[in-house]
């Protein structure tokens, strides 16, 4: 899987950290559904309810700093545990206090330095629809997802990445195709009703 296949998103969406004893846990979403981005460059994209559904049973996925290092926390080891409630997908990490990276993450965390998530994902086979929406704008729906990675971030990626940018050209030119050959049809069945009004 190369780094040019993986998506990323990042959202606001109220990061929460919680001493609990010993524990510290990270609590917050990682995306949300059912909400229209901003414009993403000619168009406008949309994580649909159970999205993450296949990759919450299957994906070995880890919260990290800003897409890369070590992780902090993971799903296998037991220490991340992801689920999609009616905002999104919401993440709680048990992070080990005494672990260096955690200790420089925590007062940045505590202080609200640091307060987005995003998150990197792929779009599994036949995961996304590309439609227009009541206003002809072109919306992009994020049906079946894999996961990567959670990540806490500094500055959320820009939201145009080539994956995104290339999928969206694709669907344009199946849409451009379609209108040319549905122009072609009708231009044809013009020309053969007036050769059949000639003939009669």
């Amino acid at each position: 899987m190369s780094d040019l296949e993986i998506e990323r998103r990042a959202f606001d969406a109220g990061l929460e950290l919680r001493e609990e004893g010993q524990a510290v846990c990270l609590v917050g979403h990682a995306a949300l559904i059912n909400q229209l981005s901003e414009d993403m460059g000619g168009w406008r994209e949309q994580i649909a309810s159970g999205a993450f559904a296949e990759a919450l049973a299957k994906d070995d996925v880890r919260l990290l700093v800003n897409h890369r290092d070590l992780p902090l926390a993971r799903t296998r080891s037991g220490t991340l545990k992801l689920s999609e409630d009616s905002r999104g997908l919401a993440i709680e990490a048990t992070l080990e206090p005494s672990d260096p990276d955690v200790q420089r993450l925590l007062p940045k965390l505590k202080r609200g330095d640091l307060s987005q998530m995003s998150f990197g994902f792929r779009v599994a086979p036949g995961g996304q629809d590309w439609a227009k929406d009541d206003e002809g704008r072109t919306v992009r729906t994020l049906k079946k997802l894999r996961l990567f990675d959670v990540s806490v971030v500094t500055f959320p990626a820009y939201p145009q990445t080539d994956v995104a940018v290339r999928s969206f050209q694709a669907w344009q030119a199946t849409e451009a195709r379609r209108h040319r050959e549905r122009r072609h049809r009708e231009r044809l069945g013009r020309a053969l009703g007036q050769q059949g009004k000639m003939v009669g």
